[in-house]
């Protein structure tokens, strides 16, 4: 069921900061030392409960909420909201002992133990009832508590266990495949089990896509991505729907990891009030903040704009990659602006105290085990008083010319095994796109491929491989109507079944691009293709005939030397390019044309490195400028934002440019524009 969303976290105003706390791992007279902390810290709000089952539940029929009482009432005689978590992501002992089959299976048929976390089956009764009764318990208890800001359902679903084989959740992929296929022939054909003799008398015949001697049947595989999703997904809605019962004016969410494959959270969002990520960007990577700017776009679209909360990242070192190296001094602050600077209207952590025994007692804190001699320490300080003049942007949105498809199920189908490349995934195929327009400062937007274009300067689809028709009729009538298309290699290519589209790619595109794909070429590793314009394609390459299309560059090497490589094809009043190869990160200079043309200017000529976006709201407009190189930066303020402004971070005038020191940020409010030019 839906239910009508509560208001946006109205009992903390401004800008939330602040971190996971687990209490049960320390002594109960350190609390009062924590929350004092908080609150020099500035701390708003921390998550508390995520892995308390055992804490909560220690049988049965016990339970123990006298501990949790005192800390929420602690906590909030502070002046600290809460993130209370339902708990539900680690099954306690006695749970597991007592109903064994609650434990995951894999798909070779082991059986995993008892000892770490998410150890569950998605499938399994035992595990979905226990949950539900202490989600009910924890509702019933504190849904009124002055405290309560925010229920945190879960923890990060998905991670660790996406799947189960067991025979409990092949009999609830059999009741899907019903209420999908409805009929055991709808099943056939939608699976192609003409091929090798697969075809199934009833759907009882029907297991789990367990190992195989051979290649599994991708529509099998396809259907069991979605349902793995799905069964998910419902985990989620049953402890939503207690929550909304039981404590209907608080708001709810669910961390999600950024782009993360196996859940489909175009679905999952839909059933967020407020949409919330983990994010752990590699302070060894240098490219690291491209890669966390495009996560953090993904989750500012997933509920169309409105404002999301970066629930979890690192204050500096993981505990968990082979090498764990700490944001040097002022990356923390960066990055976590960079958040804001991309819709975030809170910045939390994980967590607020360094732990001392477990499998991430080496996993940084606000808190460090040094204290509050730390380095750490001092910064978290800082940022408070950063956050605490920021409180203004607290509501303000983003607004994008530009807007990307993303498909999950076309993901899936596009990484199944058997194609003509294995090198072709989406992230690869997506992030030089995304590089491209970071580097030129256009904000963008993410779409589902059922998305309203209207509205948007450019439609960019980096790849479609797998494309419904009706899908396509909207992306054709966009272009029909004005719009400019631009879009990516072995696209158009199945149907939702994983089908070939007749006649082959890009299917139903076909019109709009004026072109048909004659044979796909893949480029072995280590190889590259040169293109008249200079350009280098790696990957992949196609063999196209364009039927209308004007080409705009051609392959100068390689076994389709001469033939078109990027076309541009007219379509009613509007534009569709197609670029037939993988071209990395030379594909800036196609969509620098192709967005040109659809008039998407950027939005300041900044120096490299120099990363800018623009929130506006209530109170004003904000331009954010952060520095992520090494070097002291100088950005004009030219345009729109010629008129200057004020740098929230200082209170200090801002007039003619902006001066950041390497890892330097600023978030100016602009002043009104007297031409009254500024969009």
């Amino acid at each position: 069921m839906n239910h009508p969303a509560p208001p946006h976290l109205t009992r903390v105003p401004g800008i939330l900061y602040g971190g996971d706390y687990n209490p049960e791992q320390w002594p109960e007279e350190v609390w009062a030392e924590d929350a004092k902390l908080m609150r020099e810290a500035g701390v708003t709000m921390v998550t508390v409960g995520v892995f308390s089952w055992a804490r909560l539940q220690p049988g049965p029929d016990t339970w123990d909420f006298g501990w949790l009482d005192r800390l929420l009432d602690l906590l909030h005689a502070h002046g600290v909201a809460v993130d209370l978590a339902t708990a539900t992501a680690s099954p306690p002992a006695w749970l597991v002992r007592a109903h064994p089959d609650i434990l995951p299976v894999t798909a070779d048929g082991v059986r995993l133990e008892f000892g770490s976390r998410q150890h569950y089956c998605p499938s399994s009764p035992h595990y979905r009832s226990a949950a539900l009764r202490l989600t009910q318990a924890l509702a019933e208890r504190y849904a009124d508590h002055p405290a309560l800001a925010l229920w945190h359902i879960h923890n990060e679903y998905g991670d660790h266990v996406t799947e189960c084989f067991c025979p409990r959740s092949a009999a609830h992929f059999r009741d899907w495949l019903r209420d999908r296929h409805g009929t055991v022939d709808a099943l056939n054909h939608a699976w192609g089990t003409a091929f090798w003799s697969q075809h199934y008398g009833t759907l009882d015949e029907i297991e789990p896509p367990r190992t195989a001697p051979g290649p599994v049947n991708p529509t099998q595989l396809l259907d069991w991505r979605r349902f793995c999703s799905d069964a998910l997904l419902a985990l989620h809605r049953a402890e939503r729907d207690v929550l909304a019962r039981l404590s209907p004016d608080t708001p709810a969410t669910t961390n999600f990891m950024s782009m993360f494959k196996p859940l489909d959270y175009w679905a999952w969002a839909q059933h967020e009030d407020l949409v919330s990520d983990d994010a752990y960007p590699d302070p060894a990577d240098p490219h690291a903040h491209v890669t966390a700017s495009l996560n953090y776009d993904l989750m500012r679209s997933l509920k169309g704009g409105k404002p999301w909360l970066l629930l979890e990242q690192a204050p500096s070192a993981v505990s968990w990659r082979p090498v764990n190296v700490p944001k040097k001094p002022g990356l923390r602050r960066l990055w976590s602006l960079q958040a804001l600077a991309r819709g975030a209207d809170g910045i939390m952590y994980f967590q607020w105290r360094a732990s001392r025994a477990g499998a991430e007692k080496y996993h940084s804190a606000l808190l460090p085990h040094r204290g509050t001699r730390a380095r750490g320490w001092h910064e978290t300080v800082r940022f408070g008083a950063d956050l605490a003049r920021l409180g203004e942007l607290a509501g303000s949105r983003i607004t994008a010319d530009v807007a990307i498809v993303l498909d999950w199920h076309s993901w899936w189908a596009l990484e199944a095994d058997d194609h003509p490349s294995a090198r072709m995934r989406w992230p690869d195929l997506l992030r030089p796109w995304y590089t491209a327009l970071h580097a030129r400062r256009t904000a963008i937007t993410f779409v589902p491929p059922d998305a309203d274009l209207d509205g948007h300067r450019a439609v960019l689809a980096p790849n479609l491989h797998l494309l419904r028709p009706e899908h396509a009729r909207r992306i054709t009538a966009y272009v029909h109507g004005g719009g400019h298309l631009v879009c990516g290699p072995f696209s158009g290519v199945v149907d939702g079944h994983d089908h070939i589209h007749d006649g082959g790619a890009p299917g139903p595109l076909r019109t709009a691009l004026g072109l048909s794909v004659d044979e796909f070429w893949p480029v072995p590793d280590a190889e590259t293709v040169r293109l008249t314009s200079g350009a280098e394609a790696t990957l992949w390459t196609e063999w196209i005939v364009p039927e209308g299309a004007e080409t705009v560059d051609t392959y100068a090497s390689g076994p389709l030397a001469g033939r078109p490589a990027v076309t541009r094809n007219t379509h009613g009043s509007g534009t569709a390019w197609y670029v037939s190869c993988h071209l990395g990160h030379d594909i800036g200079a196609i969509l620098d044309r192709a967005l040109t043309a659809a008039g998407v200017r950027p939005l300041l000529d900044a120096p490299e490195g120099v990363e800018a976006t623009v929130r506006t709201g209530a109170h004003g407009t904000y331009l954010f400028l952060l520095n992520h190189g090494d070097r002291p930066t100088r950005t004009p303020l030219t345009g729109a934002y010629g008129a200057g402004g004020t740098d929230l971070l200082t209170g200090q005038p801002v007039h003619g440019h902006v001066h950041l020191e390497p890892l330097g940020a600023a978030v100016v409010r602009v002043h009104p524009d007297p031409q009254g030019e500024r969009t």
